[in-house]
């Protein structure tokens, strides 16, 4: 089995209804369902919320009990028939219902191939992680390309059919051969306490805080950057080709760092993503323009990928293969949920006052998780010359 090509296929499939979903969802609910603006965003606030819980505490323990393997078909398969409770919802509390339903399962997903990648580098079996999560950031980008063609042609209710048909494909690849280590039974000894175990590794805590920083930035681009770009006048057709820039960045930097990037520390990594996440934001405030706009989408290279390679380099060196599924759990709880959610929250209240305003604040993220990534660069130096 060539499982570099394996494993590329998963992160493919799997960010191809990613590019459905994170997108298009909202606008979904609001033209296929007749939802308001405020009703949407609370219910997608709710599934972020769930997103959290699930991804924290379910993942971890179902991992706990079965292989990764078991853990990622069972999820698949979870999710696709969550997809499935949208077609009769049709009132605003049956919608919640199965939003936070569908958050249970699929949000899971994601860690569960993160952990399987760290699982394959630990046993020496993928030897380029960048290259195979590069083809994930390349399915997310051609699930919107193509999924715009068709909403733009047929309507939004496209939306909700291409999800479950992105999800089937998935599952049913889920279904076939994966590499032996992943079909292993899952450590008994694990213990409940088994997240709180991490924190007993040297230099977690400040990896961890130094990334959760680092993502939780990206708060005011994730939730205004569709509208600042419409605040500062740049025509409809450029906004989407603007956005996309930063995951063509992204796939740019995972498919070349394993080469360029293998001697660098996590340390080191992630010191160069607090700085590029800094200069990406300070450039968008200073300069409200659509040209340094564009220019600074290409630092989603350090801001988020760096970032995100960083904390995998970290964990697949430092922490033992039966608690990678804890890391990422985690990981995926505070870096990707929670601290978006609350730093949106603050990025709305900043926008308010003055656009620039929201991107500007995100460097009270940047500058703290640079200074945590210089102090642990300096105990990692410190520690290769005893």
């Amino acid at each position: 089995m060539n499982i570099q090509r394996w494993m590329s296929r998963q992160y493919l499939s799997f960010f191809v209804t990613w590019g459905v979903f994170l997108p298009f969802w909202t606008g979904w609910l609001m033209e296929a369902k007749g939802l308001s603006v405020a009703e949407a965003s609370l219910i997608m606030s709710l599934g972020l919320a769930m997103r959290g819980l699930s991804t924290l505490f379910l993942f971890p323990w179902l991992s706990a009990r079965y292989s990764s393997n078991t853990l990622r078909i069972a999820m698949s398969i979870a999710t696709l028939l969550a997809i499935l409770t949208y077609i009769p919802a049709e009132s605003f509390i049956e919608l919640i219902l199965a939003t936070v339903l569908v958050h249970m399962f699929y949000p899971t997903i994601m860690p569960a191939l993160d952990s399987a990648a760290g699982i394959l580098i630990q046993r020496k079996l993928l030897n380029n992680y960048g290259r195979s999560r590069s083809f994930g950031s390349a399915g997310f980008v051609m699930a919107g390309v193509v999924l715009t063609f068709f909403t733009g042609t047929y309507g939004d209710g496209v939306v909700l059919w291409a999800l479950i048909l992105g999800m089937f494909v998935f599952a049913v690849l889920s279904l076939l051969p994966a590499p032996e280590a992943l079909q292993e039974g899952a450590s008994l000894h694990r213990s409940r306490n088994g997240m709180l175990q991490l924190f007993r590794v040297r230099h977690f805590g400040i990896v961890l805080a130094a990334v959760v920083l680092l993502q939780a930035a990206h708060a005011s681009y994730y939730s205004y950057g569709y509208i600042y770009l419409q605040h500062i006048e740049v025509p409809t057709y450029w906004i989407g080709i603007i956005i996309n820039i930063a995951v063509v960045a992204e796939i740019i930097f995972f498919v070349v760092a394993d080469r360029y990037f293998q001697s660098f520390s996590a340390g080191s990594l992630l010191s160069l993503a607090a700085m590029g996440s800094t200069v990406r934001w300070l450039l968008v405030f200073a300069f409200p323009n659509v040209v340094v706009f564009s220019i600074s989408q290409a630092l989603h290279a350090f801001s988020f990928a760096m970032g995100h390679y960083a904390f995998m380099r970290f964990i697949t060196h430092h922490i033992p293969q039966s608690q990678i599924p804890n890391a990422q759990g985690m990981y995926g709880a505070l870096a990707l949920s929670w601290s978006t959610a609350i730093l949106t929250l603050f990025g709305g209240f900043l926008y308010e006052i003055q656009p620039g305003f929201a991107f500007l604040g995100m460097i009270v993220c940047t500058l703290p998780s640079l200074l945590l990534a210089l102090i642990y660069r300096s105990q990692e130096r410190r520690a290769a010359l005893i």
